[in-house]
């Protein structure tokens, strides 16, 4: 009878180095048989030229790579996870599925179902925290009640991390626990549906730059400078550790431990609070009636406002998968505030198009900036976009290189002026939400 083997399950950790997870599993004392799945659910919603499926796929390829040296590889599947995971069964002997923990309702539900499956054929799913450092409920206020503040949330976490410590998981040291035997090359991304990606991603894998970081506070609001650290990706699909990130953080840049923190809270928030998902924090909110103008919104998606910091960073967007996190603001106020547009549909159309996308930091930070959210920019705090530009973009740097008719009789007027935009907007936020 064949040896019984434990799958582990990569997800949004796709590294073999600090992976809590696939630590536990290499520890378990079985063979460890490495799997992603490519889930249908979610890849048929997308565009056939989502740059995502790259990034993933790119590297899947660097993971396969890494394992060849103990004989082993990384078994790349495509379909439903519970029933591929059902099909693993069928055909290995499996003691037991490892994974990490995933917080968004849809992979909630369907870690739900694949527990339920595998209980019904005698097996066991361990799944660990490895995308945070602090989840669910570890951070809470003396009550055990969520924290729905980010400054009071941000000073426990630094208290419990300096107590807790930051731990290791040296799954790169383990090594001969893996599976060997032939393994298949991955599928192409043309056998997935999905074209590469134009993109060019670095072959060395994601790196912490400490002179970033150490400068992260003087430069991260000026998108011209190209200072921050485009790590959002990295930490979006676990291709880094987030632990090394905070170890990074807590040496060279509090600044930039901050944004981590950010991280963390919005992912209890959706944790806490899951209706966010499809609604706003504060219920009243709902009560605002957008005006939601089709052509309006066209314009901003396509960098065409004739607001050069609006304009300029939703090409960026278009053109690459990012957005500068200062200019991410101001396209969020200017589309909610300016335009009185759904915080719902500039929340969709990030969602379709940025690489380090993550539901609870981009509902968290578009509820902010609509001031529909928990700890969120009071409404009547209205960003000129016009002042935003001369403070962060002043020579037009940024703005020139995603715009080059800027200055010229191509580039359109503003779509509405900013004054009465300001007007309007308070007035209508102040007459749904007064009691």
């Amino acid at each position: 009878m064949p040896e019984p083997k434990v799958i582990f399950w990569f997800r949004r950790d796709l590294r073999l180095n600090d992976n809590h997870g696939l630590y536990k599993a290499l520890l378990s004392g079985y063979k460890v048989l490495p799997v992603f799945i490519f889930d249908t659910n979610i890849l048929k919603k997308l565009p056939a030229d989502d740059k995502r499926i790259p990034f993933i796929h790119h590297h899947l390829v660097a993971v396969h790579e890494k394992l060849k040296p103990q004989s082993c590889g990384i078994k790349v599947l495509h379909g439903d996870p519970v029933s591929v995971i059902q099909s693993l069964t069928d055909n290995y002997q499996i003691h037991s599925v490892y994974a990490n923990h995933d917080y968004e309702p849809y992979a909630l539900a369907r870690d739900k179902q694949v527990e339920e499956m595998l209980k019904s054929r005698g097996i066991s799913f361990h799944t660990f925290k490895d995308q945070v450092l602090f989840e669910k409920n570890e951070v809470v206020k003396s009550d055990s009640t969520p924290y729905v503040v980010f400054t009071p949330f941000s000073r426990l976490w630094l208290q419990k991390m300096e107590v807790e410590g930051i731990p290791d998981f040296p799954s790169e040291l383990h090594t001969g626990q893996y599976l060997s035997g032939k393994f298949d090359d991955l599928p192409k991304l043309s056998d997935l549906g999905f074209t590469d990606s134009p993109l060019k991603i670095s072959e060395s894998g994601p790196l912490i730059d400490a002179g970033i970081l150490q400068d992260y506070a003087e430069n991260r609001n000026f998108p011209a400078f190209e200072k921050t650290t485009k790590l959002g990706t990295h930490l979006r699909f676990g291709t880094i550790s987030v632990r090394d990130c905070i170890k990074a953080g807590k040496k060279y840049s509090a600044a930039w431990l901050n944004e981590l923190i950010w991280r963390e809270f919005f992912m209890q928030i959706l944790w806490h609070f899951p209706y966010v998902e499809k609604s706003a924090f504060r219920p009243e909110y709902n009560r605002i009636v957008w005006n939601n103008n089709p052509d309006d919104f066209e314009k901003w998606c396509r960098g065409k406002t004739g607001y050069p910091m609006v304009d300029a960073g939703m090409r960026e967007l278009e053109a690459t998968g990012f957005m500068h996190n200062r200019v991410r603001m101001v396209v969020a106020g200017f589309l909610t505030k300016h335009l009185l547009i759904d915080w719902k549909w500039g929340e969709a159309w990030f969602a379709e198009k940025l690489l380090d996308y993550e539901l609870s930091s981009n509902n968290g930070n578009w509820q902010w900036a609509a001031g529909t959210g928990c700890d969120a920019a009071p409404y009547f705090r209205i960003f000129n976009p016009t002042e935003q530009l001369k403070k962060f973009d002043a020579n037009l740097i940024y703005v020139k290189r995603w715009i080059p008719e800027y200055g010229t009789a191509q580039y359109p007027e503003p779509i509405i002026e900013h004054s009465y935009a300001r007007k309007r907007c308070l007035s209508v936020y102040s007459h749904y939400l007064k009691p």
